[in-house]
């Protein structure tokens, strides 16, 4: 049996937590889960869990507190805007037990851009320089209001182009494991006929994840099948003896990813 005892290969794992009512309505729809769970994997980090939670400060402070104990970094979006239902860096302090107030370099920053664009620096917009104390500024090069980190959580904007403009920002400071390779294959089979050998194949690959997912489409019923681990070898021979099971049962294979 293959062997995945490689002490050495820390597995870096994260989170999500996606705030607004806004997503819980299906008003919006968010487009930012899949996006960082791409983007953190080609830097070695594994999204490993997501929660979507309303505009309501003890459901953020809740969520954020389980995830920051549990994974290596959490990433938040939505909720830092200027008007009264983004809380997300009121809520954001009390997770954490700190105070809340204007950050001066978030002031300076704002000031200028307001005074730069010819609009009006008011009450609201300032909300958006209200930073937890102790925390440090993630920059918004898009909008300019910054996030910002306290610990292992990072608060982001919600809209996308601004949210993965500051998550850009602090990339080059996460720390990644090692990346999480996926191949993927399509079968003229459904899903009970590859169910045995699928559980057979996991007890003897236990370095790699095996998904069946049915599709039914123009009258075939079929099954993509998705292999994904950290262990490169591992997963190439595990997909090597699918493929050639699938063979034999007279399906043809087909390797979509």
């Amino acid at each position: 049996m293959p062997s995945t005892d490689k002490p050495h290969e820390k597995i870096v794992t994260a989170a999500i937590v996606v705030i607004g009512d806004e997503i819980l309505s299906g008003r919006t729809q968010d487009k930012n889960m899949a996006w960082l769970a791409v983007r953190l994997n080609e830097i070695g980090v594994q999204l490993s869990e997501a929660r979507v939670v309303p505009d309501i400060e003890a459901e953020i402070v809740a969520a954020v507190n389980v995830l920051r104990a549990k994974f290596d970094y959490v990433f938040t979006t939505g909720g830092i805007g200027p008007t009264h239902d983004d809380i997300t860096a009121d809520s954001i302090a009390a997770a954490f037990g700190v105070g809340i107030d204007h950050h001066p370099e978030a002031m300076a920053l704002l000031t200028r851009h307001y005074e730069t664009s010819g609009i009006e620096f008011n009450d609201a917009r300032k909300r958006m320089a209200r930073i937890p104390d102790g925390a440090s500024l993630v920059n918004n090069p898009v909008s300019k209001a910054p996030g910002f980190r306290i610990e292992n959580v990072y608060v982001m904007a919600g809209v996308p182009t601004i949210m993965q403009a500051m998550f850009e920002e602090i990339a080059p400071e996460l720390h990644g494991g090692p990346k999480m390779f996926s191949r993927t294959i399509g079968a003229g089979l459904p899903e009970g006929r590859v169910a045995e050998k699928l559980g057979a194949l996991q007890k003897f690959y236990p370095g790699v994840s095996l998904g069946s997912y049915p599709y039914f489409r123009q009258g075939e019923v079929g099954t993509n099948l998705v292999l994904r681990s950290i262990h490169k070898e591992e997963l190439d021979a595990a997909f090597n003896e699918l493929e050639a099971y699938l063979i034999g049962e007279g399906a043809t294979a087909v390797e979509t990813t």
